[in-house]
Formats: structure tokens, sequence, C-alpha cells
């Protein structure tokens, strides 16, 4: 008995129960696990359960069983973020965690009613359907229900360095079809289709060979001297009022510490790193300002106040500010994809009523900003700011118009677990690839991290641990393909293949 009679041979309910293993098995290949043959095998076992349904109903709950155990693995560091709000119980967290992954599942099983409709149980056009169909569903869910892009499947490739230089051309969108892609290759080999199969994979590899080419060489440096200030503050101490004189005083210190040690430079602090209001705040200013004295800049989060004509705080933005020696702020940049539950409460009125809140501090809802912008510092290179899950929005993170000299990630991973953080920075790692430009990553609690415009980690301070980060800043690359025409590319590969297998496929 094959693989294939064998899985057809299954009750509906065991082939359901299948689908949901495979989706935590395909998990395994994110970070900080990072098992990408799991993934392959995962999505192989999704394929192949795909054409044994008798109709589309079975097909969707097929994918959908598949997604719910893909997203709980996936996102189960949502949970955590829980334990730091007092008005709910950490218990929700978890509620949380499978409500978010019920409805992200509704994408996996789009996809594999897509393969089925168009396949009609011929393996080989499931495969060719499939794979454009789950690059199409994953850049919607980049957008579809405010956006939540977490965990890409192009992230499970960066393991294997060389097949992820192709996101420089195809963007992670398109790393996630060469994930789909080897998928449906090991299908295609379990079932019987071994010569399409080696094609496939021939083309994976060649994909390797040249990303491998494309890293040869050391990263190259420039003269611009980074210290990324790791304070090692955990979310539980952050925002107490007894606490943020001693928080600041640590910032202070363990920079002035490190320009005493290697010099003046750039001072990356993470995101919030200063509660109060920055720009209303003159004095607080001077005080960072002679802090980090003569030859550098200060780039720290900070919260701005949005007031109405009376002066009363109406709402605020999650912002970077950059601070002179002089202790004048000479730009700001205010985040743009702001966090559902965590720093705006949908349908507030509603919610408020039955007790859930937001899960940052504070009675006012943040405000989005206008977008991707480059701040010119004097001095130094121009810099495109990130704050938090920001970078994980794939061909957002830069100001075409103004490319910037690198990118910087501000965040506040304290909500995170371990692994959740170690995602974070995987998902940074595509960015630079994708743009060709080094990230510089500013967290509390770790991972804090310079990354070459290869995606190849610098050096980086872990979790839990206190310290300064002192790095020269990895040198940019030319503008990419990607990088030169964002999501246009992968979204446009996807639909002419899925226009072109539906064509061939009824004839």
């Amino acid at each position: 008995m094959t693989v294939i009679e064998w899985l057809a041979d299954r009750s509906p309910k065991q082939r359901l129960a299948l689908a949901f293993a495979a989706g935590l098995v395909s998990a395994l290949g994110f970070a900080p696990v990072e098992a990408w043959p799991l993934t392959i095998a995962g999505i192989a076992a999704l394929i192949l359960l795909i054409g044994p349904a008798p109709g589309m109903r079975t097909a969707l709950a097929t994918g959908w069983w598949f997604g719910l155990g893909h997203f709980l693995l996936g996102q189960y560091w949502i949970a955590h973020a829980f334990q730091f709000q007092a008005s709910m119980p950490s218990w929700l967290g978890w509620i949380a965690v499978l409500l978010l992954s019920m409805l992200m599942a509704i994408y996996p099983a789009a996809a594999a009613g897509i393969a089925w409709r168009i396949g009609r149980s011929r393996l080989p056009w499931q495969v060719a359907a499939f794979v454009p169909a789950w690059m199409l569903t994953e850049w919607l869910r980049g957008y579809v229900f405010g956006g939540f892009p977490w965990n890409p499947l192009g992230v499970t490739w960066l393991p294997l360095a060389g097949v992820a230089q192709m996101a420089a051309f195809i963007g992670t969108l398109g790393l996630s079809g060469l994930m789909t892609g080897a998928g449906g290759a090991l299908a295609l080999g379990i079932g019987n289709h071994r010569q399409l199969a080696g094609r496939i994979v021939s083309g994976i590899v060649a994909a390797g060979i040249g990303g491998t080419l494309l890293m040869n060489g050391p990263t190259a440096l420039t003269n611009t001297r980074l210290h990324i200030v790791q304070a090692n503050i955990g979310q539980h101490e952050k925002w107490q009022p007894e606490t943020e004189a001693r928080n600041l005083r640590l910032y202070e210190k363990l920079s002035q510490a490190a320009i005493a040690r290697s010099g003046p430079g750039l001072i990356l602090w993470p995101e919030a790193a200063v509660p109060e209001i920055l720009d209303e705040e003159p004095l607080l200013r001077r005080r960072l300002g002679a802090a980090i004295g003569p030859g550098s800049l200060l780039l720290t989060g900070a919260p701005k106040a949005i007031r109405n004509r009376d002066g009363a705080a109406i709402a605020a933005r999650n912002s970077l500010f950059v601070i002179a020696p002089s202790g004048q702020w000479l730009d700001r940049y205010d985040k743009a994809e702001l966090v559902p539950f965590g720093e705006y409460l949908p349908l507030r009125t509603l919610l408020t009523a039955i007790g859930i809140s937001r899960l940052a501090p504070g009675d006012l809802d943040f405000w989005p900003g206008p977008g991707a912008r480059t701040l010119q510092l004097p001095g130094f290179p121009s810099v495109g700011p990130l704050i938090c899950y920001e970078v994980v929005f794939s061909g957002h993170a830069t100001d075409r118009a103004d490319r910037p000299q690198w990118l910087l990630n501000a965040s506040n991973d304290a909500w995170f677990s371990d692994g959740g953080a170690w995602m974070h920075l995987a998902q940074a790692r595509l960015r630079a690839i994708e743009e060709g430009l080094p990230v510089a990553r500013a967290t509390p609690t770790g991972v804090s991290a310079v990354i070459d415009p290869r995606g190849r980690v610098v050096t980086l301070l872990g979790r839990n641990q206190r310290g300064v980060l002192t790095s020269r800043l990895p040198a940019a690359l030319h503008a990419t393909p990607f990088g030169r025409t964002g999501e246009a590319l992968p979204v446009g590969l996807a639909l002419l293949l899925i226009i072109l297998v539906v064509t061939i496929a009824r004839r």
C-alpha cells in the first residue's frame, strides 16, 4: 500500500488529525528550532492530504486544521505578554493565541481549497496550484484584519543562507513559494512523480548555489560606531513609577561607559526606553544630551502626546526621537503599524465593558504615523526606523523615494517569550536581505543585534543580558531588485503562475 493509498483509506476525522499534526511539525522550521526539513515534510503532508478530500468543504477543513497547528506553535509567545497585564488574567493569553490561530488558519484553508479545486485529485496540478495559492494568501495575511504577517513560511530558509539570498530578488513571499515548492517536490516524489520532483529540487539547489556566490567575502564595515544599550529591564518593572528614575539612570550609565570605552557614536535605546513625553520635557532632553556628550546622537523610543485645542491629551504616538548633545530633538518617527489589543483596543466601548483592555498601560490609544520615512542624522548615515513588529512587514521597511543607509529596529521584546524574541530577530534578518541594508536591533531584554545586508548576524547580545553592544555599522549594498519594486514582483509572479495553471489544467 502506497502512502497516498494509506491516506485515502483514513477516515475524515483521522485525516484532519493528521493535518493538524502536520501543521505543528511544519512550525518547527521557525526560530529558535529552525528544523527546516520538518517544514518541508509538513507542507508535503498537507498537499497529500488535500488529494483524498471528497469535496471542497473537506479540502478547506484540511487546510484549516493544518493552519491551526501551524499558527498555534508559531504564535504561542503571545500568551507570554498577558503575564504583565494586571487587569486581565494571564490564562486569557492562551485563549488569545487560540482565537488568533483559528483566524489565521483561514489562509492555509483557502490555499488548500484552491489547490483542490484546480488539481481535482491530480497531484502535479495540485502542487502547481498550491504554490501560488499559498503565496497569495500569505500576502493577504499582511493586510486583511489589520495585517499580521508574523512568521512567513519563507523565514524557514534562513539556515540555508544561499537560498535565503533570493529574498533580494523575490522577497520573503518568493521564499515562501520556494518552501511550498520544496514541500510539493517531496509530495511528488512520494506520489511517484520523481522526474518532476527532481526538476523542482534542481531549481531550488541552483538558487541556493547562486545565493551562496553572492555571499562571498566578509562583511564590509563603515566608520560609524553604534552603541546598542540593552539594560535588561523586564516588562514587569518597566512602567512602575518607583523604577522609572532608576531605569533612566541605568541607560545613561551604560551609554556613558560605552562612550568612554570606545568613543562617541550613535547611541541606540529600545522602544519606549523613555516613558516621559520627551518633546514636552526640555530639562529631560538636556539631561540626555549631556549624558551622551559631544560627537554622539541618541536615538530612543518615547511616547508623543496628541492634544486637543484645550491641551488635553486625546491619544498618543509610539515614537522614536533623535536627540542631539544640546538636548534639542532633531527629528521624530511615529510608528505606523500598531498592534491591535497591544497599542489600541478595537471596539473599545464594547470590550472595556466586558473587562478586556489593551496590553500596554495607559487609558489612551495610540494613533498610527504616516508610514515609512528616512531620518537624516547630522554627521551620520541616514536611517529608516522600524518600531517593534513593523520589521515583520515585507516591502514596507523603507521610503523608496528616499532610501536610507541602514535600518533601526527599536523594539520592546520584553513582551515576548524567548522563542518569540528569536523569531523576531529572524524576520529582521529577512528585511536586511530584501533591502540590501544593514539592520541594528535595540531591545531592553534581547535579542539586540547588528545584521549585515546579507542577513548575517555580525554581533548580538542574547536574552536577559545587560550590556552595550558596540559595533561598526555594516555598509549598505546597492538597492536590490526587491528594494526597488517591493511586493509587486512576487505577487505578480504568483498571479501569473496561478492563471497559467488554471488555463493549462482546464485544457
